[in-house]
């Protein structure tokens, strides 16, 4: 669970270590845990849990502190109090994920495969280092959480999923691509508009099949969009091939199931819309990252009324 080994004759376990050692026993009798999930289970539910409680405590002892009685007694009272309803509220919202998740597990092709087709998007804040730099603790933290709230409610509405913020990105997945270019592209179009509080960013968008593990992504799909992430210029979104081919109807025919070979971008795709799309696409010069020697991209954008492409965007 990430606490250092104590040694054999330290006070460090209560009746309650012995009660979870026996519910534990019951999961592996019941088949749920097996030896090969065991280990990665509990490691996931200490890393959960331990930010989960750092955050609690910073609370808890912030608003002792602030009190005119002893800040121990405070924090005792306060922990009394507070614990139990905690508690029950995140049961109830782990009920609520775990009902959601459950059925988003039955919907797919195959059911309890770990691995499925998706589309990843990840978003990076342009400028973050240097932004960080003039702000005060305070501003930065008031900047964060306001990317992060604003980030989850425009994601949740397009019926993604945020797996984690990594610093100044973070990392989304959605069963529709399209989903997933309208969350990439109001982000961006938000983060360009001068009266809004958004940050600038920039995006990258891959579809394909995408290894699910422990909450977490992997695979080769979740490293392309993050290597055309880092190849966007700032407010612009570049999308793989599997997403060109899904958002533009161009779908080979020798692909037609739409998993195309990652990083081969066909040739002769001109500049502009594609029929019957919403979106306008065009083709970037081939580029070699690590570990794509010719990766192809293209710059998504929306169409302006009564023009073609949208100049200047992309690379």
């Amino acid at each position: 669970m990430g606490f250092p080994t104590q040694t054999d004759d330290a006070i460090a376990f209560t009746p309650l270590d012995v009660q979870a050692l026996r519910h534990t026993r019951d999961l592996i009798d019941l088949g749920i845990l097996g030896p090969d999930r065991q280990a990665a289970l509990v490691r996931t539910w200490g890393r959960s849990y331990a930010r989960l409680a750092e955050w609690q405590a910073t609370l808890l002892t912030s608003r002792a502190l602030e009190s005119d009685a002893d800040p121990a007694d405070t924090l005792a009272q306060l922990t009394q109090e507070v614990l139990p309803r905690v508690e029950a509220l995140q049961s109830y919202v782990w009920r609520r994920h775990l009902v959601s998740a459950g059925a988003r597990m039955l919907a797919v092709e195959t059911p309890g495969s770990p691995v499925v087709r998706q589309a990843v998007v990840f978003v990076d804040i342009v400028g973050y280092t240097s932004r960080s730099k003039a702000l005060s603790e305070a501003e930065l933290v008031d900047w964060l959480e306001h990317f992060e709230s604003e980030t989850l409610g425009l994601v949740v509405d397009r019926g993604g999923r945020i797996i984690k913020n990594i610093g100044d990105e973070v990392l989304v997945v959605a069963d529709d691509v399209t989903d997933a270019a309208e969350i990439a592209l109001t982000m961006t179009s938000r983060g360009s508009d001068e009266d809004d509080r958004f940050p600038e960013v920039r995006a990258g968008i891959a579809f394909g099949p995408v290894v699910t593990r422990l909450g977490d992504v992997f695979g080769p799909t979740v490293n392309i969009a993050s290597r055309l992430t880092a190849l966007a210029r700032p407010g612009t979104v570049l999308i793989d091939q599997g997403a060109y081919e899904r958002l533009s109807g161009r779908v080979h025919a020798e692909d037609a199931d739409g998993q195309a070979p990652h990083g081969q971008a066909p040739d002769g795709q001109a500049e502009g819309e594609a029929g019957g799309s919403p979106y306008t696409f065009r083709r970037m010069r081939r580029v070699s990252v690590k570990g794509y020697s010719r990766l192809g991209a293209w710059a998504l954008r929306r169409p302006r009324q009564g023009r073609g492409l949208e100049p200047g965007a992309g690379r």
